[in-house]
């Protein structure tokens, strides 16, 4: 849990280098850096825990991190997803950059379309105002849950597919 949360800090912190709006950018590096932060503590608590004898106390401490850092992951997320409706600038080709810019971009892409036939196929009432969203707007959250964005190596630069724990609480 503690790698994926490295992962997703990582991706946050290329978020926030391509955004364009300076507040959003910052939101998303602030965010990415808390993430980074408490999925170092995660690690460095299970490692502890790991080699000394089992407790209440400490297996306490290991899930009040984990949740710690499913919160911050869930802030870069929802920080990134704010940058990507601002707009991202145009990364380096062949960069990692242009791999999570592409990745936001399609989400962003599926999030208007979204909002397109909502507003033109939605249920009015006799003032003709649209009914509540019968469908929720798609998040990078479900996003990254259904199809993470693939790097140059599996190991080193995905998202990650596998262990996608960091989002069943709460989301």
């Amino acid at each position: 849990i503690a790698a994926d949360g490295e992962v997703l800090a990582k991706f946050g912190r290329l978020v926030g280098t391509c955004c364009l709006d300076t507040r959003c950018s910052a939101e998303v590096l602030r965010a990415a850096e808390r993430t980074r932060t408490i999925s170092s503590q995660l690690a460095i608590v299970a490692r502890v825990k790991a080699v000394t004898a089992e407790s209440k106390s400490s297996s306490e401490l290991l899930v009040s991190n984990a949740q710690n850092l499913t919160q911050a992951v869930s802030r870069v997320l929802t920080a990134a997803e704010a940058a990507c409706v601002k707009g991202l600038r145009q990364p380096p080709p062949d960069s990692e950059e242009a791999e999570v810019a592409a990745f936001c971009m399609e989400w962003r892409k599926n999030l208007l379309w979204h909002r397109a036939k909502e507003s033109l196929n939605s249920a009015r009432d006799e003032l003709g105002l649209r009914k509540a969203r019968a469908r929720p707007e798609p998040t990078l959250i479900a996003t990254v849950q259904e199809h993470p964005p693939q790097g140059r190596s599996n190991k080193e630069h995905h998202l990650p597919t596998g262990n996608m724990s960091l989002f069943q609480q709460g989301h």
